[in-house]
């Protein structure tokens, strides 16, 4: 008999009821049964972190796979429905390093591995019953009395044989890859896992000057906001269509080459400097200058120290001049690899250690953080 429908309908107390429903009537297992002798249906879910609650994001992926195998079962598949559980990575390391004031590696040495990771299991569900009711009233059907977990040694195993495969097929290469980095974790980051504790930070920002070979009265000058990556300079970077102009700084008598369009970033005002000339980037292709250090010098026999032209440089900040440490920001890996400055397969020009520290290198500042340089006299 078909019932009538209300004039108002309350919906939360209505899906309430179909959840309870479904409860009583075991019906996820109930249908998994029905369909346990149909073709199967593999679906593989990304697992969340069970180390913090469920926002939006999850609730919304979560919604989608569920219509995904909520079709696969109605069109004549059997679909295992395992929830799973990501206890692996930075989120569950930063918890522990914060409850128990780990700063670096040294002090998970000093506690030890077993230890270490013993404390990690210890949280890994810590939010784990309210990740159930949130996907259940969410009304999505996957099970979680049969879950796993990616700590679970079968798991990690059947992870590396597949790895394995792909390597023995000839499907794994090894490249390099410009990625944020964690001094204090001694370990590069997701993307999603630096912006996991992302913050604006006020860092220095340096002009610098590089003498052009040939004719060292005059300079070109850089800007950046990273000035611990200038020990590992190898170009400098130029829009081609931009206009640049040549300047004499009428206090100094000195002369510079920058943008024209951030002249104000030089000069207060029109009275401080005269300009001698004015040219489109691509004039500047190819011009050499002298290394600002001597730590990497031998690279200008493979065409460093040069100016490179590229369209990322733009003309809202800074001088319209950008130096390039390839290693360190993936517009410069990238624009140096098309100059052959770089090669992919090389060993990376990188005199910073896992902890942030500068290489011997650098044998100036051996062993000081890169941070603490910002403020040091390096660069002064």
């Amino acid at each position: 008999m078909v019932e009538r429908v209300p004039e108002s309908i309350n919906f939360p107390s209505e899906e309430e009821k179909i959840m309870t429903f479904w409860k009583d009537k075991d019906c996820f297992q109930e249908c998994l049964k029905q369909s346990k002798n149909r073709p199967k249906y593999t679906f593989y879910d990304g697992p969340p972190f069970a180390t913090g609650l469920p926002h939006y994001g999850h609730i919304l992926a979560g919604t989608i796979k569920d219509v995904v195998t909520r079709f696969a079962h109605q069109s004549g598949f059997h679909v295992d429905r395992r929830f799973g559980w990501d206890c692996h990575g930075l989120p569950v390391e930063y918890e522990i390093d914060k409850t128990l004031g780990i700063k670096g590696p040294a002090d998970v040495a000093k506690m030890g591995i077993a230890e270490y990771n013993k404390q990690c299991r210890g949280i890994v569900m810590r939010y784990s019953s309210e990740w159930e009711t949130a996907v259940k009233r969410m009304g999505r059907w996957i099970d979680f009395d049969n879950d796993y977990k990616t700590l679970y040694p079968w798991f990690m195993e059947t992870v590396w044989w597949v790895f394995k495969q792909l390597y023995d097929k000839g499907m794994v290469y090894r490249g390099v890859k410009v990625m944020p980095f964690s001094t204090a974790c001694n370990t590069p980051l997701s993307n999603f896992e630096a912006h996991q504790n992302y913050k604006d930070v006020q860092d220095p920002s340096v002009i610098v000057n590089f003498p052009l070979v040939g004719d060292e009265d005059v300079s070109l000058i850089a800007w950046t906001t990273t000035p611990w990556t200038l020990p590992s300079n190898l170009a400098l970077c130029v829009n081609p269509e931009f206009f640049y102009v040549k300047v004499k700084d009428n206090a100094t008598e000195k002369t510079y080459i920058l943008m024209e369009a951030r002249l104000g970033a030089l000069f207060k005002s029109e009275s401080e400097y005269t300009i001698l000339d004015k040219f489109q980037g691509k004039t500047l292709k190819g011009k050499k200058y002298k290394p600002l250090f001597p730590y990497f010098a031998k690279c200008g026999e493979q065409g460093a120290f040069q100016v490179v032209l590229d369209n990322y440089v733009k003309e809202e900040e800074g001088t319209g001049v950008v130096h390039q440490a390839p290693y360190f920001g993936a517009d410069d890996f990238r624009v140096c690899t098309e100059y052959k400055i770089i090669a992919r397969d090389q060993a990376p020009i990188c005199p910073v250690d896992a902890s942030g520290c500068f290489t011997s290198e650098v044998t100036d500042f051996v062993g000081q953080y890169v941070k603490v340089s910002d403020t040091s006299d390096i660069y002064m």
